[in-house]
């Protein structure tokens, strides 16, 4: 083999084994960003599981404050945005 072929096999060598490394490195760094994602995932689906409870927990302390009269529950609930002292809106009449 003349010089050449010799440096430029040992160059493209070089660089295939850089390529390799670089693709281990983005691979490593797939995995640790797939694992956060699938972390999140996880997050929103409990948040919607305890969205539906916490509606049906609003249900309950309105219809109990509405029923009781408590001033406490009333604060509370005021304090969480929920305001009892509009009255419920009527349908607009048909034409």
């Amino acid at each position: 083999m003349s010089k050449i072929v010799k440096i430029v096999s040992t160059t493209l060598a070089v660089l295939i084994l850089l390529l390799v490394l670089v693709n281990i490195l983005i691979g490593l760094g797939n995995q640790s960003i797939q694992a956060d994602v699938a972390e999140r995932q996880q997050v929103i689906a409990q948040t919607i599981q305890l969205e539906a409870l916490n509606r049906q927990l609003i249900t309950v302390l309105v219809n109990l404050t509405m029923k009781t009269n408590d001033e406490q529950l009333k604060k509370l609930l005021a304090d969480s945005g929920i305001n009892l002292s509009m009255a419920p809106e009527t349908p607009p009449a048909k034409k």
